[in-house]
């Protein structure tokens, strides 16, 4: 049985990073193959590709490329990540159509929650974003905030946006609660905080 594994190959800012996760891959493939009684007859591996592009980043076009040629060469039987949003949603959607599951300890954003067609066989291990709306309306109603929400959060649009997805969980959530405004600002490196500022006053009340 092979392992298809996509995951940045040397760029420690992602916590799926291969380094990090690739001791643990091997020590759990040496585990199950130590234990006959797991797998009979079969034998566990992996393949390795990377979800990175030449600028070391998670990239949406490479690890589509790379889960299709692991699959053609290989022939897994299951894979593990990518972890990034934009690289892992083609990939889940290529496993999903080859009836092959998916792991993955990110893809935190709202849409994985989809189970019903493209995200079927996809599983986090990880937290998700929803979770974090989940709490905010939690929070909303023990202190009894019943009126405005204003999610204030920064978003580059570079790279997996992880502010701008981590508010996507709070802003699907809170409107679950009756009679609640949600609203948001969005801020950007070198912006006007000025204009900002005057937007939350706006906004917030």
């Amino acid at each position: 049985l092979t392992l298809a594994v996509v995951l940045p190959r040397h760029n420690l800012t992602y916590p799926w990073a291969w380094p990090r996760v690739g001791p643990a891959v091997r020590l759990a493939a040496a585990a199950v193959n130590s234990r006959r009684d797991l797998l009979p007859g079969f034998t566990l591996g992996w393949v390795f590709g990377s979800s990175e592009d030449r600028h070391g980043l998670c990239s949406e076009m490479a690890a589509p490329l790379v889960a299709v040629d692991l699959r053609l060469a290989h022939h897994p039987a299951a894979f593990l990540g990518p972890g990034c949003v934009y690289s892992a949603a083609p990939v889940a959607r290529f496993t999903s159509h080859w009836q092959l599951p998916l792991v993955t300890a990110g893809a935190e954003a709202h849409g994985f929650d989809d189970k019903s067609e493209e995200f079927g066989l996809t599983t986090r291990a990880g937290p998700s974003h929803r979770k974090l709306g989940e709490l905010g309306v939690q929070l909303h109603r023990r202190f009894n905030w019943t009126r405005r929400a204003l999610l204030v959060y920064w978003d580059e649009r570079v790279d997996d946006r992880p502010y701008y997805f981590a508010a996507e969980g709070l802003y699907v959530q809170l409107p679950t609660l009756r009679n609640l405004t949600v609203m948001d600002v969005v801020f950007r490196d070198g912006g006007n905080f000025s204009f900002i500022i005057q937007e939350i006053k706006a906004k917030g009340r």
